[in-house]
C-alpha cells in the first residue's frame, strides 16, 4: 500500500522518549507528501530515446457506473510494429506515487529498452488519473487495468484514437501482458488477475495478503494464512500517515476533476475506507461493525480473490517490512500453491521500513541484470512473456541472508524445526524436563512501555530510540548460549497458555477492545549482554480467549544467531507502534514440565548448544 522507502533511519542508541502518536501522524504526513520512491528523488516526464519513444495517454474507463481518467504513458521500442510484435509489460504506482514517480516510469524504462512494449499509469486517486483510492479493489482498480489490457489487445484506442496493433497476440483480443510493480502497485497485479486472465505473469513486490491484517494485526490467527476472525491491534502509525497521505492527494495533487472529490468527511478515499480507519482509531470493536470491517478489507485484498488468479506469479517480499511482513507472502504463496497457480517467492532483503543492500533490486536504477531478484524477474518474464520454454525460472523458494553471499534456495518454505520450552526461572530450554515450575507476572501501564518497530519519524531524521522494555511491563525468557551458529528462515511460533482474571470477566463483553492485548518478539542477545531485535519486527495479539491455549504466528525472519549468542523470547504488555490493552490488565504466565509455553523455530542450520 505504501511507496517504496528504502534510506538509512537515524536511531540514537541512548534514550528512550518516543514521539506522541498526534506528532508522530504530523511526521508520517510530512514523511509521506512528497512520495519517498526508491530509486531517489520523484522522476521528471519521460522522454523518447534512441532505444523507444515515449507517448503520453488518456483512458476514459468505467469502473461499476462512475467513469474514471487513467493516465498513462506508453513505452514503445525501437522496430516494433504490427510486423514486428513484442510482449506488454504494464505497470502502476504505490501508494502516493505516480507514473513518473522515479519507480514507476523506471519499469517503463527498465523493460522498453529490453524491448517490451511498456504501459505504466497512475493508479485511481493519484498523479493525474481520477476517481477515489479504492484500495486495489477487483471490480475499480482491477477492471480499470483491465481496460488497459483491452488497449494493449489493440481493441480500445486511448483517448486520443492511439491503437497499440504491435503487441504479440495469444488470440483474438489477448495480449500478451505481464505486471510488474511494488506495494499498492503489487496487490493490483492480483486484482487484475482475478478479473483478467488475459494476464500473463505478475511480479508483486512488498505487498498485503489481507489489508486487515496489515492494518490492525492479530498474530493469534483462527483463519488459514493471516486472517483472523478476532479484530486485531490497531497499527496506528502506519495506518493514520497513509490515511493523510490519501485525503491529501486532493491538494498534493490538485484537481477540478469531480470523480476525485467524494465528502467533506471523507475527501479522497472511498467511503467504506474512511469508515475502516475511522472504527480502528475508535478503540471499540463492536461484534457487527468488525464483521464489516473485516469482510470490506477483505474484499479489497488478494485473500479475497486469490482463488481466480492464474496467472504464474513471482512473488518478491521484504525482510524488513513492518508494513506488509514476510508473512503476509508466505499466506499469498501457500493459497497460490494449494490451487495449482504456478507459484515462486523471494525473500529479498529490503521493504518498506528500509533494509536496501548492495546488489539488491533497484527499479529506479534498472539493476535488473545486476541483481539476484533482476535476474529472476527478467526469466520470469522470458518463460512466460517470450515464452522461452528452455527459461530456469530458479528454485521455488530463495532467501537473502546477510552472513552470506549470494542468496540460500530451497525447494520448500522451512518447517518449525527445533523447539523450546518456556521455563518458570526465566529460561528458554530445551526440553520438558528442564522445565523449572513456577510463575511469573506483568502488568501493562496506561502508556506504552515498549518500543519495537521503526518509528515514521525516522525517515525525516527525527530520534527513533532502539527496542526497549521496561521492567515489570514484559515477561523474558532466555535461551543457554548457543554452541555453533544457528539460521532460522521462517516464521517462529509459540503457543501459549496465560492468566488474566481482570480480562476473564470482561473478554466476552461483544467489544473485542475488551480482549487482551500483547505483543511477542525474540530477540538476539550476543555474549555483552547486547540486544538486537531482527528487523524490529514484533507481533501483535489479541488474545481470542484468555482461558484457552493459543497459537503466536510471529513475523517471519532471515537471520543467524551466532555462536555464543542466546535467544531471549519476550511478551510485552504494549509496543509504541501500537493501540494497547482497554485498562489494567495484569498477566500470569505459569509454567510446569507437563504444561509450559514453546517456542518453535525454523531452522536450517546448526543450532545445538
Amino acid at each position: 500500500m505504501e511507496v517504496f522507502v528504502a534510506r538509512r533511519v537515524f536511531r540514537p542508541r541512548s534514550g528512550r522518549r518516543t514521539l506522541s502518536r498526534t506528532s508522530v501522524v504530523a511526521v508520517a504526513a510530512t514523511a509521506l507528501a512528497a512520495p519517498l520512491v526508491l530509486g531517489g528523488a520523484a522522476g521528471t516526464a519521460a522522454a523518447d530515446t534512441a532505444s523507444y519513444k515515449v507517448t503520453p495517454l488518456k483512458f476514459t474507463v468505467d469502473t461499476g457506473g462512475r467513469p474514471c481518467t487513467v493516465d498513462a504513458d506508453l513505452y514503445r521500442p525501437a522496430g516494433v510494429d504490427a510486423r514486428h510484435r513484442a510482449p506488454a509489460v504494464l505497470a502502476t504506482n504505490g501508494f502516493g506515487g505516480s507514473k513518473s514517480d522515479g519507480t514507476t516510469d523506471g519499469i517503463g524504462r527498465a523493460f522498453a529498452e529490453r524491448g517490451y512494449v511498456g504501459l505504466v499509469y497512475s493508479g485511481l486517486g493519484f498523479g493525474k488519473s481520477g476517481c477515489l483510492i479504492t484500495l486495489d479493489d477487483p471490480q475499480i482498480d482491477g477492471r480499470a487495468a483491465a481496460a488497459l489490457v483491452d488497449f494493449l489487445a489493440g481493441t480500445r484506442p486511448a483517448d486520443d484514437g492511439t491503437v497499440a496493433d504491435y503487441v504479440t497476440q495469444d488470440g483474438g483480443g489477448d495480449p500478451r501482458v505481464g505486471m510488474i510493480g511494488g506495494s499498492y502497485g503489487g496487490a493490483i497485479q492480483l486484482a487484475t488477475a482475478a478479473v483478467d486472465h488475459r494476464v500473463d505473469a505478475l511480479v508483486p513486490l512488498i505487498t498485503w495478503n489481507d489489508l486487515a491484517y496489515a492494518l490492525a494485526p492479530n498474530n493469534a490467527a483462527t483463519r488459514a494464512g493471516v486472517s483472523s476472525d478476532t479484530a486485531g491491534v490497531f497499527k496506528w502509525q502506519w495506518t493514520n500517515g497513509f490515511y493523510l497521505l490519501g485525503e491529501g492527494q486532493t491538494i498534493l495533487n490538485a484537481s477540478l476533476d469531480p470523480s476525485r472529490f467524494n465528502n467533506l468527511t471523507c475527501l479522497h478515499f472511498a467511503t467504506r475506507a474512511c469508515d475502516t480507519i475511522r472504527l480502528l482509531n475508535s478503540g471499540r470493536f463492536p461484534a457487527d461493525r468488525t464483521a464489516s470491517m473485516l469482510d470490506y478489507a477483505r474484499s479489497v485484498s488478494p485473500v479475497g480473490h486469490l482463488g481466480k488468479v492464474k496467472a504464474p506469479t513471482l512473488l518478491v517480499q521484504g525482510q524488513a517490512d513492518s508494513l506488509f511482513n514476510l508473512n503476509e507472502a508466505t499466506a499469498t504463496y501457500r493459497a497460490l500453491k494449494a490451487q495449482g497457480t504456478t507459484i515462486k517467492m523471494i525473500w529479498q532483503a529490503w521493504g518498506h521500513s528500509g533494509g536496501q543492500a548492495p546488489g539488491e533490486l533497484d527499479l529506479g536504477k534498472d539493476t535488473l541484470e545486476t541483481s539476484y531478484v533482476g535476474q529472476r524477474v527478467l526469466a520470469w518474464f522470458d518463460r512466460y512473456l517470450r515464452h522461452r520454454t528452455n527459461t530456469d525460472t530458479g528454485p521455488e523458494f530463495a532467501y537473502y541472508r546477510d552472513w552470506r553471499s549470494g542468496y540460500g534456495t530451497a525447494a520448500a518454505l522451512p518447517a518449525p524445526s527445533r523447539t523450546l520450552y518456556l521455563s518458570g526461572d526465566g529460561k528458554l530450554v530445551d526440553s520438558r524436563s528442564q522445565v523449572v515450575r513456577g510463575s511469573r507476572q506483568y502488568a501493562n501501564r496506561l502508556v506504552p512501555t515498549s518500543h519495537s518497530e521503526n518509528s515514521l519519524a525516522g525517515p525525516v531524521g527525527l530520534p527513533d530510540p532502539e527496542p526497549y522494555d521496561i521492567k515489570g511491563t514484559y515477561l523474558g525468557w532466555t535461551s543457554a548460549p548457543l554452541i555453533s551458529a544457528m539460521d532460522v528462515v521462517g516464521a517462529p511460533k509459540a503457543t501459549l497458555k496465560v492468566v488474566s482474571p481482570k480480562t476473564e470477566r470482561v473478554q466476552n463483553s461483544g467489544d473485542a477492545a475488551d480482549k487482551l492485548v500483547l505483543f511477542a518478539k525474540v530477540y538476539d542477545v550476543s555474549p555483552d549482554g547486547r540486544k538486537s531485535l531482527v528487523n524490529r519486527l514484533v507481533a501483535p495479539v489479541r488474545v481470542p480467549d484468555v482461558t484457552r491455549p493459543f497459537t503466536v504466528q510471529l513475523p517471519g525472519i532471515v537471520h543467524r544467531y551466532e555462536a555464543g549468542h542466546r535467544l531471549e523470547f519476550v511478551i510485552a504488555a504494549s509496543d509504541s507502534a501500537y493501540s494497547g490493552n482497554r485498562g489494567i490488565k495484569p498477566v500470569t504466565v505459569v509454567s510446569a514440565p507437563e504444561d509450559t509455553g514453546v517456542l518453535e523455530l525454523p531452522v536450517v542450520g546448526g543450532g545445538k548448544e
